[in-house]
């Protein structure tokens, strides 16, 4: 887990391009590999599509599998703030043992990852310093999972949070009992403008409500074409595979809000063993040239691979 430290005076650091010529090299064939097979035989095993795209009704939540709430304390300057996470065992909602992942099946959602910390910290961090304001915003975090630092925009007044995860049964065995368990108000099980959705990357667009995508018919949930797009975009540990990065810059573009929305990206520099990481995201962003990037966070505290938090935004 990641150190309760704030990481305070992170410097603002434009991003360098980083070369994506050796790619495929970095690619370990647990995703399919990118490298071409010494074989002409055709792959044993073959990652199943992925699940359908569904909304999932917070009255959904799971009632056969149930979460142990824990406490996440957070101890800033100006301010304590204490989060309510619960523990399901991947066993018992998958039945599987010992994986944090299992391409095409499931994706790690039930793991309390280092980078929701660093993001829920970072965020506190931009709001303190009057950077970010959530007052009557629009909010999307993507590969959710506990879904920590959606919840503490919920808290800090965004209008609107809307939950995204690969899994359906992460959203109804833990997403869903993390929002339940952390109300806006005391004694409220208010959660009005609280949305849940499961899918792959290449397709959620079409269920989210506020998409601006210009290039594709668009949704009928979405709203007009000067009001679409989230606010605010927030991602943790999104970034570990090479062969969705594509995808999920592509889905971050049809969904942030122009000219002014704002993503937060927490991620480990490299993901050893899966190629992944914020560099290599970070390269598909350079080599496209619409957005720009900037460093507010960097986590060093030999609890895990180097950690980073990134801003994105339009040019």
């Amino acid at each position: 887990m990641a150190a309760n430290s704030e990481n305070r005076g992170a410097p603002q650091e434009s991003f360098p391009l980083f070369s994506l010529s050796n790619q495929n090299s970095l690619g370990f064939g647990l995703f399919g590999s990118s490298s071409p097979s010494s074989s002409a035989s055709p792959p044993k095993n073959i990652t199943p599509p992925p699940p359908p795209c569904i909304e999932v009704l917070i009255s959904e939540m799971s009632s056969s599998v149930k979460a142990t709430m824990e406490t996440v304390n957070f101890n800033f300057d100006d301010e304590a703030v204490t989060l309510h996470k619960g523990r399901v065992s991947t066993r018992e909602v998958f039945k599987l043992s010992n994986s944090d992942l299992v391409p095409g099946k499931y994706e790690g959602g039930l793991k309390l990852w280092e980078g929701s910390l660093d993001l829920v910290r970072s965020l506190h961090s931009e709001i303190h310093g009057g950077k970010l304001s959530l007052n009557g915003k629009r909010v999307l975090e993507l590969g959710c999972g506990h879904g920590l630092p959606g919840i503490f925009t919920w808290l800090k007044g965004a209008s609107e949070v809307h939950f995204q995860d690969y899994n359906a049964e992460v959203l109804q065995c833990l997403t869903i009992p993390n929002v339940n368990a952390n109300p806006r108000e005391p004694e409220s099980d208010d959660h009005e403008g609280v949305r849940f959705f499961a899918g792959d990357w290449s397709e959620i667009h079409q269920l989210l409500n506020h998409v601006c995508d210009r290039s594709e018919e668009k949704s009928p949930n979405s709203g007009s074409e000067l009001d679409a797009g989230y606010d605010v975009i927030l991602m943790a540990e999104t970034v570990y595979c090479i062969d969705s990065l594509q995808n999920l810059y592509e889905l971050i573009k049809k969904c942030l809000k122009r000219p002014d929305g704002v993503v937060y990206m927490a991620g480990k520099k490299h993901y050893f063993g899966v190629g992944g990481g914020t560099r290599h995201f970070l390269s598909v962003v350079e080599n496209d040239g619409v957005m720009a990037a900037s460093l507010i966070a960097e986590v060093t505290d030999g609890s895990s691979n180097v950690r980073d938090v990134w801003k994105l935004s339009f040019k």
